[in-house]
């Protein structure tokens, strides 16, 4: 058997922090970890804190990850990291949340559609500028 297909029989439940870096929600395992323990991760509608909770399939998971927010039902457990065809099989990414993700990226886009940035580094006296507007919006 390779470790890296999923197969729910051999594991009654894997670590939480572990199944986020095989599905490859995070790059690492210590990423993965650092977004368990600031509360952007969600088993059954409540925040984990802890990064050894036990993920099981069907579990309910609401993953943070910048400003895209991830529900999902576990599908398949995995302990180690392998191909993203195989990441995809360990989850199914519920309907409303994969609209209101991608309807939460179209404001996003639309939002800096208008957006020029600058055709070059600003000079000595536009920093100065810059750095005493940045004071007045701290009062």
């Amino acid at each position: 058997m390779s470790r890296t297909t999923p197969d729910t029989t051999a594991l009654p439940g894997t670590r939480l922090d572990v199944w986020l870096w095989a599905a490859r929600f995070f790059k690492t395992r210590s990423l993965a970890k650092q977004a368990i323990e600031g509360g952007k991760i969600a088993v059954g509608g409540a925040v984990v804190t802890k990064v050894s909770k036990a993920v099981h399939v069907d579990d309910v998971l609401v993953v943070q990850r910048g400003e895209e927010r991830f529900e999902l039902r576990v599908l398949g457990l995995s302990d180690a990291r392998g191909p993203a065809s195989v990441a995809k099989t360990l989850y199914a990414e519920t309907d409303a949340g994969k609209a209101r993700r991608e309807a939460e990226a179209a404001r996003r886009r639309d939002e800096r559609a208008g957006y020029q940035p600058p055709e070059s580094r600003p000079n000595k006296k536009a920093r100065r500028l810059i750095r005493a507007l940045g004071d007045i919006d701290a009062f």
